[in-house]
């Protein structure tokens, strides 16, 4: 925590900036019970937080619901800034005066950017066995050596079993390069920004994973689009839409101060499985 402690030994958990005038009405955030969130405003900012004790626990499932829970309720009302789970603050006049007194333009002009939009996730795993299937279908020879291998005993098949698994691995990187590239296709016109995982350091049965930055005017549009491709890709894959949620990654660049003036506890699980409003469709 900037290398002083509280006296107290409470501190503030900070989970966010937004504008000065946002409706952060309603909010309970980490702790058992929640511990009530406010604002502490500097110009046209504020911090949400909520008092935490500087010793305890920190990092359970609950505390990573809401850290969420309060970070996607201010994407859906408007603009917001999250900051990395496990963010505190030694106290309130550190927060205004070391967190948002120096970095008040470079936040004020992320929160204009993120205005009235939202992140939507998309992840889809294949269905291992259907790929397969797919992969012998298109692939004689994979087709071939597989069955050479079935028909031998396995401590004479080592080097066609590890050639099998080579040529496999690479038609199914080459299938999630092409669904990848589909899915953004059909989904970045109805978004102002995304980040997409390479389809190259993917691994095992996923196919796609993306992110998308959407204007609150397109959420209808873009949760049908993503439907419609659920459906066209129900026999092969499993997809889950998470969404509207904070905009977890389109602000690492505006919130990187953050670390020069908190104290970021490890996250354990990651926020990520707190996130809401999912959608899957199997």
């Amino acid at each position: 925590m900037n290398g002083r402690t509280p006296t107290d030994g409470r501190a503030c958990y900070v989970y966010g900036i937004v504008p000065a005038d946002a409706d952060t009405s309603g909010l309970e955030g980490i702790g058992d019970p929640p511990a009530p969130v406010r604002p502490l405003r500097h110009r046209g900012l504020a911090a949400l937080v909520s008092e935490v004790v500087v010793d305890g626990p920190l990092g359970t499932a609950a505390d990573l619901r809401g850290h969420a829970r309060v970070l996607d309720t201010l994407a859906a009302r408007g603009a917001v800034l999250p900051l990395r789970f496990g963010a505190v603050v030694r106290d309130a006049e550190a927060v205004t005066d070391e967190l948002l007194a120096p970095n008040e333009e470079a936040f004020l002009d992320a929160l204009q950017e993120l205005r009235d939009t939202a992140q939507f996730t998309l992840r889809a795993t294949y269905r291992q066995e259907r790929v397969l299937r797919e992969v012998l279908a298109d692939r004689e020879d994979i087709a071939g050596l597989r069955e050479e291998v079935a028909a031998l005993p396995e401590e004479a098949t080592y080097y066609q079993r590890v050639r099998l698994g080579e040529l496999i691995a690479g038609e199914i990187a080459a299938r999630r390069e092409s669904d990848t590239a589909d899915a953004l296709e059909r989904l970045s016109p109805l978004a102002v920004a995304v980040r997409a995982a390479s389809a190259a350091d993917a691994a095992g049965d996923q196919a796609v994973s993306a992110s998308f930055l959407v204007a609150k005017t397109s959420w209808t549009a873009f949760e049908a689009a993503a439907e419609e491709l659920a459906r066209d890709w129900a026999e092969r894959t499993t997809m889950r839409l998470l969404g509207p949620l904070a905009p977890y990654d389109f602000a690492s660049d505006a919130v990187d101060a953050v670390d020069a003036v908190a104290d970021s506890r490890p996250s354990g699980a990651g926020a990520r499985s707190a996130e809401r409003g999912d959608s899957s469709w199997a």
